[in-house]
């Protein structure tokens, strides 16, 4: 593994390129105040009056005004065509959570791809937070405090199964997958859900007002 470009104790607020509302930002440097941005988002970050503290991507999108104003030894650039920005990020960086603006809306391919990332960077912790939803990765073995009736859609990217407690339909038993049977639209059912995986293939799609619970759950 390669060494990290930034490496936090706290957690970092991972700014993308598509559009990003600056309370939105305000909220996630609340939870994750370590600013980081995938190519283009930097130029979202200047606009907001905000420097990161790195730039990671190919380069393709960010400004050539952004790039004058951000200090040389902050901009990393990563000319590998294989991989997306948000891929180069995940790999780079290394905190206890990452929180994506701007890699949700928008462009669906766009929006599956950082999905998918999020599978390919299975061992590192990222809430990407969306207008009205958040989506992450669910570890192996996950419990949340959230109000009941609350959706909590679990959408697989590959056979998985898995065990549940306070949904209203249990995943236990079955094996989920994206061309047969999913998991989307559950509800809770309880204070305490609990949740396991057997391979870290799903994907939780909740709203934004579970994004406290579900980033103390994900850094703890």
């Amino acid at each position: 593994m390669t060494a990290p470009i930034l490496q936090s104790r706290k957690n970092i607020t991972l700014l993308g390129g598509g559009a990003v509302a600056k309370e939105d930002l305000l909220m996630a440097l609340r939870l994750a105040p370590v600013l980081v941005a995938a190519d283009g988002g930097a130029d979202t970050a200047l606009a907001f009056r905000r420097m990161p503290e790195a730039v990671i991507g190919d380069f393709d999108s960010i400004s050539a005004a952004g790039q004058a104003a951000i200090p040389a030894e902050r901009l990393h650039r990563i000319p590998d065509q294989e991989t997306t920005d948000f891929d180069k990020c995940l790999a780079a960086l290394r905190a206890p959570l990452i929180l994506g603006l701007g890699f949700l809306g928008a462009r669906l391919d766009h929006e599956l791809a950082a999905l998918a990332g999020l599978l390919r960077a299975s061992a590192t912790r990222c809430v990407l937070i969306g207008a009205a939803d958040i989506a992450f990765l669910v570890p192996p073995r996950l419990s949340l405090r959230l109000e009941v009736g609350m959706r909590l859609s679990l959408f697989p990217f590959g056979p998985v199964r898995g065990e549940s407690r306070g949904l209203e339909w249990p995943i236990d038993g079955l094996e989920l997958v994206p061309g047969g049977r999913i998991g989307t639209s559950n509800r809770v059912t309880a204070p305490q859900v609990a949740l396991k995986t057997d391979a870290p293939r799903m994907v939780a799609i909740m709203p934004r007002a579970a994004l406290g619970a579900v980033a103390a759950a994900l850094a703890g």
